[in-house]
């Protein structure tokens, strides 16, 4: 009997060891935690230790690629680091390997495999084929842990290009990126935002490295992450003249507009039905501008939804089958009004752009990756004069439209899209171009406020806004994007910061139909506004509320350069005085003149009525942080002009 109970234990501790097998960690993980890292500040959360991938490319362009990463906690804000992500898409890709493990200061080890794993759509969109696969650790993570995963994944891709991020904002103390190519096949690179990294080769195997990054620190008006970190554009293809029928590459802009143009093209499909709606649309329009915001207007109503799949990442749906179904992604959006426009006899190309940073798109990397969205460029005649009208050098005048922002009307274009390079798919004719960039002037904002100051401190006040071009453009996107509750409360709470304690007792927003200009109304009173000293001074400042976008540039030194936005701001504040007080100290005009914007603020006294006004005209650009010295400068006498008091007095008995 005692033999037979010893048998049974030995059975289950054997069963058991599989399972606590299962709990050791690899050695690449083991090796990564015996790391030694530099002290950080409090700032940095976690540190990357190891970001490594292989990419292993088959003759026929089939790649299989293998990842390791890991970090080291340490914060309880870095907690949050402990997510391991890999993205697929069913159509093309397949996830082989996906684990995780996490050891703990402790030294002892958990690991995460199938049954972790979260499967999810990437998107919100219904028809994508794009998916994440993620196993979230936070909840185990102390500070001081070291959590790792490693991905193995295969796929056909379509281009022979790739790309490589070294860094995102936390230390990484090695990053690598390996590319093994068959017999006969070789690779280039090109560095971004860094100087050329040069790759050790041994045979067709190359291998890109960076070690010891420090963390990237973010500033006030800085470019985006994914401008900032260094980030490695890998082109491979076979060298013995013959093409891989699963990929391909591009030697040249035009390439990519004979590839996108051939895709596109055909589903730019007329039919009645398209036809009718464009006659209908375009009924009443007397010019080729009415015609054009007409079919605008009905192609930016129909409803966004993605539809990812196959080639239809890059592809648009047929026009007839975007109409019939009533919604689409971008370049379904571009497809239909092309459509449209073509069944009114106006010409119009696809324009592939990548939305959300403008200085992205690199032209020294003739690649469609490189892009995240796809809007429109319109054939135009002389008669039509807009902002956002270019002229390219065999197509002539084209007006760029953005058919998916509901919030920007023809004739003006986002300005995360403004004055970045972006390509005209026209065939033979295409090329990779800027696009507009609009003036200040037509991105204004203009305020006007009547101000009642009693001899108490106490103000009762009335603000009317109007804006146009993309000053109106962001009040629409506030207004839409919020609930009313929520848009008064935002009002509010910019009212308050300039007037504490501020009662707002009107807001009234109001936008104009054609969607190029917003009008604020807001009423409001503050009592102690004003400050009374002494028993026979008055002190306030005339600027009572901020500027919508403000700047702020308090650091002495600067690692990244300054993005400034084009906008323009004008302001006219009458304040009435108490009766019994007069001026007694008014601050001096302040005028600025940079190569990136002007400024000027005056004050003057009328009877018994204090004029102040200022005006802020800003030129989109991106400034060196060589040139941080002169931005800072400028923003700052701009701070304290808006900060400066007036001093009131209150009258001799007599005078």
């Amino acid at each position: 009997m005692l033999l037979r109970s010893f048998r049974l234990l030995l059975i289950i501790l054997l069963a058991a060891i599989p399972a606590l097998a299962g709990d050791d960690a690899p050695s690449w993980l083991r090796q990564a935690a015996d790391l030694k890292v530099p002290e950080y500040d409090g700032k940095v959360t976690s540190v990357v230790l190891v970001d490594e991938s292989t990419m292993t490319v088959g003759e026929d362009g089939h790649v299989v690629e293998s990842s390791i990463y890991a970090i080291k906690v340490l914060t309880r804000e870095g907690r949050a680091d402990a997510l391991a992500l890999t993205g697929y898409s069913t159509d093309f890709e397949k996830v082989r390997d996906f684990h995780a493990w996490l050891i703990r200061p402790s030294g002892q080890i958990k690991s995460y495999g199938k049954d972790q794993v979260v499967d999810e759509s990437d998107l919100n969109d219904v028809y994508d084929e794009s998916r994440l696969k993620k196993i979230n650790a936070r909840d185990d993570v102390e500070p001081g842990a070291v959590f790792g995963y490693q991905v193995t994944t295969e796929r056909r891709p379509f281009f022979s290009q790739s790309m490589w991020y070294f860094q995102s904002e936390n230390p990484v103390v090695s990053s690598k990126l390996k590319v093994v190519l068959p017999t006969g096949w070789r690779a280039t690179s090109i560095t971004f935002n860094h100087e050329k990294i040069e790759p050790t080769e041994a045979g067709t195997t190359y291998t890109w490295e960076l070690r010891d990054l420090p963390p990237l620190k973010f500033e006030p008006a800085s470019p985006s992450l994914i401008n900032m970190v260094p980030r490695l554009a890998v082109n491979y293809f076979p060298t013995e003249g013959f093409r891989v029928p699963a990929s391909r590459g591009f030697d040249s802009w035009v390439e990519v507009s004979r590839w996108y143009t051939t895709l596109s093209d055909p589903q730019v499909t007329s039919d009645e039905r398209i036809s009718a709606k464009a006659r209908d649309l375009t009924v009443n329009a007397k010019s080729e501008l009415d015609k054009i915001i007409a079919v605008a207007r009905y192609v930016q109503n129909i409803q966004y939804i993605s539809i990812q799949i196959g080639l239809g990442r890059w592809r648009p749906h047929a026009a007839s089958d975007v109409l019939a179904k009533s919604y689409g992604d971008c370049k379904d959006k571009a497809n239909l009004m092309r459509a449209m426009l073509r069944a009114l006899n106006i010409q119009s190309y696809p324009v592939l752009i990548h939305s959300g940073d403008p200085s992205f798109v690199q032209e020294i990397w003739p690649s469609p990756r490189q892009f995240n969205h796809c809007i429109i460029a319109i054939k135009i005649s002389d008669e039509t004069q807009l902002p956002a009208v270019l002229t390219h050098p065999k197509l002539g005048r084209l007006l760029i439209f953005d058919a998916t922002d509901d919030i920007t009307p023809v004739g003006d274009l986002p300005d995360y899209e403004q004055d970045s390079l972006a390509l005209i798919a026209a065939g033979d004719g295409g090329s990779l171009l800027k696009m507009p960039a609009t003036s200040p002037e037509t991105n204004r904002l203009d305020r006007e406020a009547e101000v009642q100051l009693s001899a108490d401190g106490s103000i009762t006040a009335s603000l009317r806004e109007k804006s146009i071009g993309q000053a109106a453009a962001n009040e629409r996107r506030g207004f839409h994007g919020l609930s009313i509750t929520q848009y008064k409360k935002m009002i509010e709470h910019w009212v308050t910061r300039g007037a504490t304690g501020a009662q707002v007792t009107k807001i009234e927003p109001a936008e104009s139909e054609n969607g190029t200009r917003f009008s604020l109304a807001v009423d409001f009173s503050a009592a102690n506004y004003g400050q009374v000293m002494q028993n026979r001074l008055l002190v306030f400042k005339p600027a009572i509320v901020s500027r919508r976008e403000s700047l702020s540039l308090t650091e002495v030194k600067r690692v990244h350069p300054i993005v400034l936005q084009s906008q323009a701001f004008t302001e006219t504040v009458r304040v009435k005085l108490p009766a019994g007080f007069e001026v007694d100290e008014l601050p001096d005009t302040v005028k600025l003149d940079a190569p990136f914007g002007t400024y000027k603020a005056t004050y003057t006294a009328q009877g018994n009525e204090l004029i102040f006004t200022r005006g802020l005209a800003q030129r989109a650009a991106t400034i060196p942080a060589s040139e941080y010295e002169v931005v800072r400068k400028f923003y700052e006498r701009i701070r304290a002009a808006e900060q400066a008091p007036v001093v009131l007095v209150k009258k001799q008995s007599g005078k």
